[in-house]
């Protein structure tokens, strides 16, 4: 393996790592926006607070990670993506500041009408920077983004049914990981009506999320079928592991198995991923292979080096911190009980 493909490789571990931690956190913000009026949804909301409290912000370094590593490893990669995707850059950017600046303020407010405005925003943005991030996804998929500065549209490149159907997808999955999570802490908590009440709605958001993962591959059928026939091709065994992944994790979710059914969800979006990554390797973009895109030799070098020495003090901090976080559920249960 070349040292460029590895530096892929751990781009895209990274890009897998956000999509299921900081994924479930964006969901958690759907769960929040229909928890209901402030009575019936003050539990439901409680949990989703204290779910996310210790890691929301945590999350953001995998995204971090990938900016990074993309820019030093691949700056023909980044400068024709970040030139022609700006518009939607941006509005993620927005959505997770926006989003990140609600949910501390709703804490710190007193007043039932500076609650409801936060909290809202925090809802607002958590469905719509996942939606942006899927039609981004949907742009480079399709090929909509050719090599060079600016040479693809700016409006075009991700107002397209293929962006279009990823960025729905990217919301149900995000709901779909996040209920599967809150109904794994709502248990270890103590709270049996709440795993409950996410537990069907786990189900419900996986079902939605087979239905819309259908619809989005006869979209890209019509719409891009170059990165359909890569689906097909190098990706199918990958696609194949998703289905059946997701297909278990209903099965898990009706027979009340939480913990597995945690690892079969992120199994089913890790899949998904990589079925994408896999059936497009070597190109990343139109026209624009890995060694073309790929920086020289020793800037690779000083990124692998850079990114390994970085790795070992990030790992290891964020896996602690949710060692804690999850010790302190179990013991805050005990005391309940």
């Amino acid at each position: 393996m070349s040292l460029a493909t590895a530096l892929l490789a751990l781009i895209w571990l990274s890009v897998t790592a956000y999509a299921l931690l900081g994924g479930a956190d964006f969901g958690a913000g759907f769960w929040d926006l229909i928890a209901g009026n402030p009575d019936r949804g003050h539990e439901r909301r409680t949990l989703i607070e204290h779910s996310i409290g210790p890691v929301w912000e945590a999350n953001h370094v995998w995204l971090i990670f990938v900016l990074v590593l993309m820019w030093t490893s691949f700056p023909a990669l980044f400068a024709a993506i970040a030139s022609t995707l700006y518009i939607p850059l941006t509005l993620v950017a927005i959505g997770i500041i926006a989003r990140g600046s609600a949910f501390a303020f709703r804490k710190a407010v007193t007043e039932t009408w500076q609650r409801r405005l936060f909290g809202a925003a925090f809802a607002f943005s958590s469905v719509i920077t996942p939606f942006f991030l899927g039609a981004l996804a949907g742009g480079i998929a399709s090929g909509r983004v050719p090599p060079g500065l600016a040479n693809g549209d700016i409006i075009t490149s991700w107002v397209n049914p293929t962006s279009l159907a990823c960025g729905v997808l990217a919301i149900a999955v995000c709901a779909y990981l996040s209920a599967i999570y809150l109904t794994a802490d709502a248990r270890r908590g103590g709270h049996g009506e709440l795993a409950e009440y996410y537990r069907r709605q786990g189900l419900l958001s996986g079902i939605t999320v087979g239905v819309v993962a259908v619809a989005a591959i006869a979209v890209v059928h019509a719409d891009a079928r170059q990165i359909y026939r890569e689906l097909l091709d190098g990706g199918l065994p990958l696609v194949i592991v998703s289905i059946v992944a997701g297909l278990t994790s209903l099965l898990l979710l009706t027979r009340r198995d939480y913990i597995a059914v945690r690892v079969t969800a992120a199994l089913a979006v890790t899949a998904m991923l990589w079925a994408w990554g896999v059936g497009q390797y070597p190109e990343l973009l139109p026209g624009l292979s890995l060694d073309q895109a790929a920086a020289a030799h020793a800037t690779l070098q000083a990124t692998a080096i850079a990114s390994l020495v970085g790795l070992l003090f990030v790992v290891p901090s964020l896996a602690w911190l949710f060692v804690l976080f999850q010790r302190d559920q179990s013991r805050a249960a005990r005391r309940d009980s």
